[in-house]
């Protein structure tokens, strides 16, 4: 229910600087939050006790700080394009040519695509070794660093083959956001305006380190409770179905974030035609995602049947059905085996964007 999911404290480390515990236990570890953070990286290899560090980094090696011990660095690329196995096949035989052991560690630098492939390198090397992400994208530092979830693509579908495996430690710093393009930061809004409807409203227009640790904070309250996507964490993916439809029928030309703001309206509009929300909170899903200047419309050319094919990939779908998260009166919570015939009507009165 909404008004009872869970929130991780923000605690204050500094003037203008926030740490949010993800509490997991034995694998707990903080986010930190804040200019300059990056500058603790060789405390923070200090405290796992690593010899070595094999740092992968998709901006400029120098964006990594000294990790303290011999390193490693190998150059990578964001983007969809290098979200494959044979790419983390590549790195896993790198860390293996350097001498990397399991008491080592790897440091990731770049956005979500980067931290999903460096994530799952660390988790499958010696069967799993420690992890620091260094987050780059705004995207990155709100939601792909935080919460263990690492995946590759496969051309049926994204993020078809992963593992959970929990950082050591994340740390966003806030000076990487200084040099992103405004598609960059189009990008990153998409996660925080579906946070909106998940737990974090009224973010919009606030400072960005608030917004940050705000959605941080969210992600870090729903995995302490449900790590490994068992009942509570499906909230997260609010939007993601058709979100991650969108990506892969775009050949990825619509970025993540786009994505997930046109799958956000239409989980409203869907929820709406179910009988879940009024016309009230259907429109507050499309003003929020218009809020941050995202697309609210379908890609030309994007048909209603194909989407649901993909749709039916998802990774939440039941063998007789399609399955969202919606809205409704107790909050977001997983719907499964929405009749098809509804979604194509939903998807059929979706706003296009004009093809010219």
């Amino acid at each position: 229910m909404l008004a009872t999911l869970p929130l991780s404290p923000i605690e204050r480390i500094a003037a203008d600087h926030r740490r949010i515990p993800v509490e997991l236990g034995p694998r707990s570890y903080p986010v930190d939050i804040g200019a300059g953070v990056r500058r603790t990286l060789p405390d923070v290899v200090a405290a796992i006790g690593a010899r070595r560090a094999a740092i992968v980094s998709a901006r400029p090696l120098d964006a990594v700080p000294d990790p303290g011990v011999p390193a490693l660095r190998l150059a990578a690329r964001d983007g969809e394009a290098d979200k494959t196995l044979a790419n983390v096949e590549a790195l896993c035989s790198r860390f293996a040519d350097f001498g990397l052991t399991r008491g080592d560690v790897v440091i990731s630098c770049g956005g979500g695509t980067t931290t999903d492939v460096v994530g799952l390198a660390a988790a499958l090397y010696h069967r799993g070794v420690a992890v620091v992400h260094l987050p780059t994208s705004l995207l990155a530092q709100v939601d792909a660093s935080v919460g263990g979830k690492t995946a590759v693509n496969l051309p049926a579908g994204k993020n078809l083959v992963g593992a959970y495996w929990q950082p050591s430690a994340v740390l966003c710093d806030t000076d990487y956001l200084a040099t992103l393009p405004r598609r960059e930061w189009i990008n990153g809004y998409g996660e925080i305006a579906r946070a909106h409807f998940i737990g974090a409203p009224g973010l919009l227009g606030r400072p960005v380190a608030e917004q940050i640790a705000a959605s941080v904070a969210l992600k870090a309250g729903v995995v302490a409770r449900d790590e490994r996507d068992s009942h509570l964490r499906h909230i997260l993916n609010y939007g993601h179905t058709l979100g991650h439809a969108l990506e892969r029928t775009t050949d990825y030309a619509l970025r993540h974030g786009e994505a997930v703001a046109v799958g956000t309206v239409f989980a409203g509009r869907l929820a709406g035609a179910l009988g879940r929300i009024g016309p009230e909170r259907i429109r507050e899903h499309l003003d929020v995602v218009q809020g941050y200047g995202l697309p609210a419309a379908l890609p030309a050319g994007v048909e209603p049947a194909e989407l649901v094919a993909v749709m039916r990939l998802d990774k939440k779908s039941t063998s007789t059905g399609l399955t969202f998260v919606l809205d409704g009166a107790h909050g977001p919570e997983l719907v499964p085996d929405v009749d098809e015939d509804v979604v194509l009507a939903a998807l059929a009165a979706m706003p296009r964007e004009d093809p010219a």
